[in-house]
């Protein structure tokens, strides 16, 4: 007589939880960097000045918003607190991200999208697999986590990143070829 396997949930609830916490750590510490200048980033006006340099302008509230979603967002998918909400703030500002890089091809090693990609990708699986069950969206009843926010949350993400890539598309000339300044990659050092 052949037995059933037991059910996994445990161990998905688990291994979601786990995904949420390395995912949104690393999230977080990027954005700290931007915002705070912390684990050795270039702070607000740093991250200003790379901004203006990629064609994202205005340069301060640039940084902001990318700061503030990727520590923000970083900490809500850690946290599993309005799931959608954050993996879609990740996602949109990881399509920045990747029209900074997409002229140096895929590879992170050659300076291109891959990095931001993924962290997207994995933040938009997250929106839609849910946070688990060890996670505050789960303690709360899931009132920040049902399918109209995600699918809200992820038109309002997408609209956004669509203004902004096209505003700075306009900015450096229009097309994809010219997407990237050079050195773009590359975080400018303060002013001394």
């Amino acid at each position: 007589m052949r037995t059933k396997p037991k059910p996994t949930s445990n161990r998905g609830d688990l291994g979601l939880l786990l995904l949420r916490a390395g995912v949104g750590g690393v999230l977080f510490a990027h954005g700290a960097q931007k915002l705070f200048g912390w684990f050795g980033g270039h702070g607000l006006e740093g991250t200003r000045q790379a901004m203006e340099q990629m064609g994202f302008e205005p340069g301060r509230e640039s940084a902001l918003a990318a700061g503030a979603a990727e520590a923000g967002g970083g900490t809500l998918l850690a946290l599993g607190l309005a799931t959608p909400a954050a993996g879609a703030a990740v996602a949109g500002t990881m399509a920045g991200a990747v029209s900074v890089h997409a002229p140096a091809g895929f590879f992170v090693t050659e300076g291109g999208y891959e990095y931001p990609a993924f962290l997207g990708f994995v933040a938009t699986c997250l929106s839609v697999a849910g946070p688990g069950r060890y996670s505050l969206d789960h303690l709360l009843g899931h009132r920040l986590n049902r399918p109209w926010t995600m699918a809200a949350a992820f038109a309002v993400s997408a609209a956004a990143a669509a203004v902004v890539l096209r505003r700075r598309a306009g900015r450096l000339g229009g097309g994809p070829e010219e997407a990237a300044p050079p050195g773009a990659g590359e975080v400018p050092s303060p002013p001394t």
